[in-house]
């Protein structure tokens, strides 16, 4: 480091030159004796050195020992003071000394007073005075104590007769490095503070606002550092090298605290990382970025780290330091734009935030965009993070990836969490939802949402805290204790994920350093015009990187099983709800997202090649060509897949439920939106979803959709659920309507549970619905026709899909060795006797394996109680037919007896 001579533009230089560092040591009697033998051979040069500094030829004093050799005739001349200096200098000492004497005989006494500071005395380090800074003259002083600032020989050893004369510099810092400390912008507060070997010893430098004094302690060693004013202290040491573990004693009004230097460790994050980070490659991101508790240097701590290459200086805030970021800057490390500071004492619960100074000068505090746990809102601090907990679901992850998503048993029950009973925590969840979600035989739950956001009272779609599990239910290692417990009874866990956009939230990602970051620096790509938020800008590669390290920390780190990837369509078309002239086309003119196209690719092949088992499930509401292709494979349009594992099949529910709404009399008029789904069955991997949209903000529960009276309602509710998990593709119901919940979801109070209380005299209409949830659940789960062959067009065949007139479907399914299972709906109010259906001659008998319509689900009971035995006239196309009876408003599920 080059020394700085220039003093505070704040500090009266000839204070700080006598105002002395405080040095107590205690030295052993042989050292003593040495230090004698050299007083001889150190006296002269000290006093010559002193004086130097005395005149302020500091200029000299930085000069580097190798130049001192080579040019000897500059070393000499910067020993005398030129006139202006000197009568500047002789001015200062006249204020402070004695205003009214001659500057002649003021010079005089400095030197006597150089001379005897610099004398030896009976023990190496001189004694401290009794009482400092009293009103003892400067001079006086001096003979006391260590001038800060003057030329100090080297303590230990005799100095050889023809070694070259260090000149001591002052340790204070320049007038420029202390505005930029001031203002936050300095980019690199390391080379300035701490300790640093200069000649004449070790400049030590602290910054510490509201601070009354710093002492530094290495070993015996406490010395006292000067007070520079503005919270700026410095001293210099007699020392020949820069103690490896020295502390500083800080003093406050009414308290003392003793702490390591945070400024005297180097950077806590390696080369490969900020190489990774530049490239767009760190797919560990959140072990690199963020407040990472560690031992660094064999000190412990936490590394906060932060991207903000726009700021002109990033300051740490936090509870240590009363949420002033001053005397905390951070480091920036290169060109990568990160910001670095390991803290010395720092851990698990500190609440911190990044105080950024813009281009423009202005500040802005912000939260963590990798934070791993946060505040509860609406407090929105950022909150150091170490997780304790231990993972008891080995089994659950080594059997996972057993078998492909697509050709598993796969039905999943949709959990808003705050609201499934409120005011449960995380832990007090995991006592009650594992077990109810296993009674009713779903092999997943969609925890929604997940990760922190500012409105408790949604689906959380505006994310502030892509790394936190919200803190409403706890910590994070409360919410790994639910998956645990989720997977440790046999349950898979989903989570809501949503890269697609972000709020604008001031504290938040919305122009983070000044600039637009995470967003699009173009105002027409970065503005999502329907939700008023703002779109990731997947162009860039850290940003990019940033989205595809979330999601695999989610699965890693949280263990997830599976991303439901929301609005994805509003990612992959520019022209997504813009009007002509409000977006640009592509390269090749057209209105696809290439930057998210290979945003949702990398992030695809990426969490499947890193975590197997993982299933990835894009909410995607057009006809975008291989959203379930692999990405190598290409499509027609030239692009290959988007990698998902599975899509919701929003065509099949808007259509579907469209036909539900109707009337009977009037639904053999809309036969084909039952139908048409099988037109593209096979174009995707396809779940079915009746998700949170399709029940809530005056959409009306799923129940509440049906026609007719209570008990039609109640009878189509449990047809169309039937319906629903004998066709092709997976299954998704929210949360309350396994029960028949007749009220819209509020988040207020959650599912009606009430309506299962036995002293409710309705209690076991909604009771026979969940119980034909769980039989639906229990037999799609010993059928492997219903989801063994859900991606392949062999496992499916109409045995009679335009009995419109009738409102009734057919269908077969069949698993890989070709067993099948017959289903069958009827949607009118009508029984149908002896209905004549076509079927394979190579089944000896059917029977019925489920009937919507029994008495214990709250049915009629209309059922087909003795086998069905084929009959040799053919029908519907086939050898053989059987004839049944068709409940009213009913599924039946018949398989091979």
């Amino acid at each position: 480091m080059t020394p700085r001579t220039t003093p505070s533009s704040d500090s009266d230089p000839q204070q700080t030159a006598e105002k002395p560092t405080e040095v107590k040591t205690e030295e052993k009697a042989e050292k003593t004796s040495v230090a004698k033998k050299a007083t001889a051979k150190t006296t002269k040069a000290a006093e010559k050195a002193a004086e130097a500094v005395k005149k302020g030829t500091t200029k000299a004093g930085a000069t580097k020992k190798a130049a001192a050799k080579k040019a000897p005739a500059k070393k000499t001349a910067a020993k005398k003071a030129p006139a202006k200096k000197a009568a500047a200098a002789e001015k200062t000492v006249a204020k402070k000394a004695a205003a009214k004497k001659a500057v002649a005989k003021k010079t005089a006494a400095k030197s006597t007073a150089t001379s005897k500071s610099s004398a030896p005395s009976k023990s190496t380090a001189p004694k401290k005075a009794a009482a400092a800074p009293k009103k003892i003259p400067a001079q006086k002083a001096a003979q006391k104590k260590i001038p800060a600032q003057k030329a100090i020989p080297k303590p230990a050893g005799p100095v050889e007769a023809a070694a070259p004369v260090e000149v001591a510099v002052s340790p204070a810092l320049d007038a420029v490095d202390r505005d930029r400390l001031l203002s936050g912008t300095h980019h690199d507060p390391h080379s300035v503070l701490g300790a640093h070997p200069v000649p004449g010893g070790v400049a030590f430098r602290a910054f510490r606002p509201y601070a009354l004094s710093v002492t530094v302690v290495a070993g015996s060693l406490r010395a006292e550092l000067h007070d520079d004013a503005e919270g700026f202290f410095s001293g210099l040491l007699p020392l020949r090298e820069v103690p490896e573990d020295y502390r500083l004693l800080v003093e406050y009004e009414g308290s003392v605290q003793e702490t390591e230097d945070a400024y005297r460790f180097l950077p806590a994050l390696g080369e490969l990382d900020l190489h990774l980070i530049g490239e767009g490659r760190h797919e560990e991101l959140w072990r690199a970025l963020g407040a990472e508790p560690m031992t660094h240097q064999g000190v412990t701590g936490t590394r906060f780290t932060v991207w903000a290459p726009n700021a002109r200086g990033v300051s740490l805030a936090g509870t240590f330091n009363f949420w002033d970021g001053t005397g905390y800057p951070m480091r920036s490390l290169g060109g990568s734009g990160i910001w670095e500071l390991f803290v010395p004492g720092i851990g698990e619960g500190e609440l911190y935030k990044y105080e950024i100074t813009r281009p423009d000068g202005s500040k802005t505090l912000r939260a963590d965009p990798l934070a791993r746990r946060t505040e509860a809102p609406p407090n929105t601090s950022s909150i150091v993070h170490s997780s304790q907990h231990e993972w008891g679901d080995a089994d659950w992850l080594a059997r996972r990836g057993e078998v492909p998503t697509h050709e598993a048993p796969f039905s999943v029950y949709e959990v808003h969490l705050a609201s499934w009973r409120p005011g449960l925590t995380y832990r007090q969840l995991a006592e009650q939802l594992p077990a109810y979600v296993k009674d009713l035989g779903f092999t997943h739950v969609e925890l929604m949402p997940v990760a922190e956001h500012p409105f408790g009272g949604s689906w959380g779609y505006q994310v502030t805290g892509l790394y936190a599990p919200t803190a409403r239910l706890g910590t994070p290692d409360d919410f790994k204790y639910l998956v645990d417990a989720l997977h440790q009874a046999g349950i898979g866990v989903l989570m809501d994920w949503v890269p697609a956009h972000f709020p604008r939230d001031d504290w938040a990602l919305a122009e983070f350093d000044g600039r637009p970051l995470y967003e699009h620096e173009d105002p027409l790509r970065s503005a999502h015009p329907d939700w008023g938020t703002l779109e990731f800008d997947f162009g860039r590669r850290e940003v990019r990187n940033f989205l595809v390290a979330n999601a695999i920390y989610w699965c890693e780190e949280f263990h997830i099983d599976g991303l439901r990837v929301d609005a994805v369509a509003s990612m992959l078309y520019l022209d997504y709800s813009r009007e002509p002239g409000q977006w640009v086309p592509n390269e090749h003119g057209g209105r696809e997202n290439l930057d998210a196209v290979a945003f949702l690719q990398e992030m695809n092949a990426t969490v499947y090649r890193r975590v197997p088992g993982v299933v990835t499930i894009a909410e995607e509401s057009t006809a975008w060509d291989g959203v379930t292709r692999p990405t190598h494979v290409a499509g027609p349009g030239g692009f290959g897949g988007l990698g998902f594992g599975l899509k919701w099949n929003m065509g099949w529910m808007h259509d579907s439920l469209e036909y539900m709404a109707k009337e009977p009399v009037h639904r053999k008029y809309h036969h084909n939106e039952m139908t048409f789904s099988m037109v593209y069955a096979y174009s995707e991997n396809y779940v079915l979803p009746i998700s949170h949209d399709e029940v809530v903000h005056g959409k009306r529960s799923l129940v509440s959709k049906m026609p007719g009276d209570w008990w039609q309602q109640r009878a189509n509710h449990r047809a169309y659920l039937g319906f629903m998990w004998a066709h092709p593709g997976k299954q998704l119901l929210f949360m309350g309507q396994e029960f028949a919940q007749g009220a819209e979801w509020s988040e207020a109070h959650g599912p009606d549970w009430w309506l299962l209380d036995p002293a409710y005299g309705a209690e076991p209409d909604h009771r026979g619905v969940r119980d034909l949830v769980r039989d639906l659940n229990t037999v799609y789960r010993h059928t492997p026709a219903l989801w063994q062959r859900d991606a392949d067009p062999s496992g499916f065949q109409w045995v009679v899909g335009d009995a419109a007139d009738d409102n009734v479907f057919a269908f077969l399914r069949y698993d890989a060795e070709g067993a099948p299972l017959l289903a069958v709906s009827n949607m009118s109010p009508v029984v149908r006797h002896d209905y004549r259906l076509g079927v394979p001659d190579d089944v000896p008998a059917w029977h019925e394996s489920l009937n919507t319509d029994a008495a214990k689900y709250g049915g009629s009971d209309v059922t087909n109680p003795d086998p069905l035995k084929p009959e040799a006239q053919p029908w519907h196309g086939r050898p053989a037919s059987i004839r049944l009876t068709l409940p009213p408003l009913a599924t039946v599920w018949l398989r091979p007896a």
